[in-house]
């Protein structure tokens, strides 16, 4: 009899070990646990850690509630502006709803990557070029908007969607490449015509204060004597001064006026058939057409146009 009892015992502990083992179920700590009893869902979802089930009658549907980035593929589309385009990008998203993600949607990742592609091939439509180069943004907050209005349903809400990468043709880079080498070109310049205004202005301020002190040109000449002397050059350019240039032919204007006035005086003089001696000059005014040492002005302004002209050959 004992041994009928012990043997019975032995048949119930070993039966309950079965049974425990098969209604035995571990939900860990980022996953929800959904029971379905004969089909139905039955009561509330199981929290992280040990559960029982019963077996046979009841079937655990585990959820993972953990952020999934889901990758979308390229999209080839026309933007707005009629430019073909390739778009990829990849969302980010979770389950905050099991039994919806569960019961209202077959396949949830695959129904939020199906939206996710249709939403970007909307979004490439409705943008322009520049949109999607620049204004990348405002477009990730259009595509969350588009993807998050359906996948609410699901019990699936989007943590965020990001462009990755926009594909241009060759002849539209080539395109760009010149358009930004034309800007570029157009500030330069732009930055060059506001230095040389400034310089302009820097350079008249600085004429107006050598015109009140002559001396400071001379000075200024000699400095960049001295600076293109001290590199050791062995053809030194010295400039000459406009103002020298004008005073020699101002000279040579009034020695060819001089000279035209004492020519009528010879001739008038030759005509008169009584000659009568000239007048003395006065000793306060000097002759114009002679000098104290006897030379004529015009001599004299040829001879140092002559040296100037030998200096500049040389």
């Amino acid at each position: 009899m004992v041994e009928e009892l012990m043997g019975a015992l032995a048949a119930v502990c070993a039966g309950g070990l079965v049974y425990v083992a098969a209604a035995a179920r571990v939900v860990k700590q980022y996953e929800r646990g959904l029971v379905f009893r004969l089909g139905r869902v039955h009561g509330d979802v199981r929290r992280p850690g040990f559960t029982m089930i019963v077996p046979a009658v009841d079937r655990m549907r585990k959820v993972n509630l953990q952020i999934v980035t889901m990758p979308i593929p390229a999209q080839e589309g026309i933007s707005r502006d009629n430019v073909t385009v390739r778009v990829d990008a990849v969302v980010y998203f979770k389950v905050v709803d099991p039994s919806a993600a569960i019961v209202n949607v077959e396949d949830y990742r695959f129904a939020v990557s199906q939206m996710a592609q249709t939403s970007l091939r909307s979004i490439i439509g409705k943008s322009e070029l520049d949109d999607l180069l620049s204004n990348r943004e405002k477009l990730n907050q259009g595509l969350e908007l588009m993807i998050d209005s359906p996948a609410v349903e699901w019990g699936v809400t989007i943590d965020r969607v990001e462009i990755k990468d926009v594909s241009l043709p060759d002849t539209m880079k080539r395109s760009m490449a010149r358009q930004a080498e034309a800007d570029r070109e157009r500030r330069a310049r732009l930055i060059n015509a506001d230095a040389e205004y400034q310089a302009s202005k820097k350079l008249a301020q600085a004429a107006h204060q050598m015109a009140d002190t002559p001396s400071a040109l001379q000075l200024r000449l000699l400095q960049t004597v001295m600076a293109v002397a001290a590199e050791k050059n062995s053809t030194l350019v010295l400039p000459i001064p406009v103002e020298l240039l004008r005073f020699l032919e101002r000279g040579h204007e009034e020695g060819r006026q001089s000279q035209t006035q004492a020519q009528p005086q010879t001739q008038t003089q030759t005509q008169t058939p009584e000659p009568t001696p000239a007048p003395a000059p006065a000793p306060a005014e000097p002759a114009l057409d002679t000098l104290d040492n006897g030379e004529h002005p015009l001599d004299k302004t040829e001879q140092a146009m002559e040296h100037l002209r030998r200096a500049v050959e040389q």
